[in-house]
């Protein structure tokens, strides 16, 4: 059964807009090359440190291969991983992983 990750970050104080730069010019193309399904990506409208963004995977087996194949790469490890520690709080980092209703437009 699909499930999804709502992932809460909390962006260092002015980094905002580098943040949602560096997500959008490297993170995401690069996670998506690896074939994460990326749904959704949200900044705060009030409050300028908060990220949101979520992702499915249809098993937990494609979780784990997808996490492999993007957090254990030279690519994340050498050069996103730096600039990501540069931007984010990763102490205050919240994921959930939660499952679709019925009703959801996202399945």
């Amino acid at each position: 059964m699909a499930f999804f990750e709502i992932r809460q970050y909390k962006i260092k104080p002015g980094k905002m807009k580098d943040w949602v730069n560096l997500m959008h010019s490297q993170i995401l193309p690069f996670q998506v090359s690896k074939g994460m399904v990326v749904n959704a990506s949200y900044q705060g409208e009030e409050d300028d440190t908060v990220y949101f963004w979520i992702r499915r995977f249809e098993s937990e087996a494609q979780r784990e291969a997808l996490y492999e194949a993007v957090y254990q790469s030279d690519t994340w490890k050498d050069t996103i991983a730096p600039q990501v520690v540069e931007l984010m709080d990763r102490e205050a980092m919240i994921v959930h992983r939660v499952n679709a209703t019925s009703m959801s437009p996202m399945q």
